[in-house]
């Protein structure tokens, strides 16, 4: 058992989705639909699959196996979608990166659909929280700010001053996005002694308004260093970010 919240639903779940989802390609809304559907393929997060009256006429080629291509001017992808009836009939599924951009309502979201049954609250904590690589100290504070996400282990935001950059080797062109936080602005290497470990800290500058407070400040995956609450030192989480 995890010291954190699992996922709250079983493959197969399938869900209303009471939001207006638009998908965009080439500058085309795609897909426009009220009436999509979650459909969880795993626990962690569903897929949205659209009724095929909600597709832009014209959009799809017909392929094999229940798949189709996306066509838009001169634009083409390939084995973009499909339809899969023993899943839910009558609904088509996109694959998320075939299409340029997917709004939720009007705001725009990044790597798959939002979980109705994810929680995610950044609070602010006087927590003694230390994080350490092979016995050298990356990042000690009594205020950092926890961010706690249904399905993963907490992870702690330090504010920059509260940071060795010493240890720290910057990643430039490096991004990664996540559906509830936004688009990272920063990520980091970190070297101790003659060793590079690769990607372990990040920032958001700017991210999504429900996690405003970690705005700016710095992370390390919990699976990669080790982190002590109030002297107590943590287990290294083994999720699908374990190296």
């Amino acid at each position: 058992m995890t010291d954190y919240p699992a996922a709250a639903v079983q493959a197969g779940h399938v869900e209303p989705v009471p939001r207006r989802v638009r998908g965009v390609l080439a500058g085309k809304t795609i897909v426009d639909s009220t009436r999509a559907k979650y459909v969880w393929e795993w626990p962690y997060y569903p897929q949205f699959y659209f009724p095929l009256d909600d597709v832009l006429p014209g959009a799809l080629v017909s392929g094999d196996d229940g798949r189709f291509s996306l066509r838009v001017g001169e634009v083409e992808k390939p084995a973009a979608a499909w339809v899969n009836d023993s899943v839910l009939p009558g609904h088509l599924r996109f694959e998320w990166d075939a299409l340029d951009a997917w709004f939720e309502e009007d705001e725009q979201v990044f790597v798959h659909p939002r979980n109705p049954y994810t929680r995610v609250d950044a609070l602010r904590s006087t927590r003694h929280v230390r994080v350490r690589l092979n016995g050298v100290t990356l990042a000690e504070s009594s205020s950092p700010v926890l961010l706690f996400e249904t399905g993963l282990p907490t992870r702690y935001y330090f504010n920059r001053t509260e940071v060795d950059f010493t240890h720290l080797v910057a990643e430039p062109g490096m991004v990664t996005a996540c559906p509830y936080k936004g688009e990272t602005s920063g990520y980091w290497s970190v070297r101790v002694g003659d060793v590079l470990h690769e990607h372990l800290a990040w920032t958001y500058a700017y991210p999504a308004a429900a996690v405003q407070p970690i705005a700016g400040l710095v992370a390390f995956y919990n699976e990669m260093v080790d982190i002590e609450v109030d002297g107590e030192l943590l287990p290294r989480p083994r999720t699908h970010f374990s190296q």
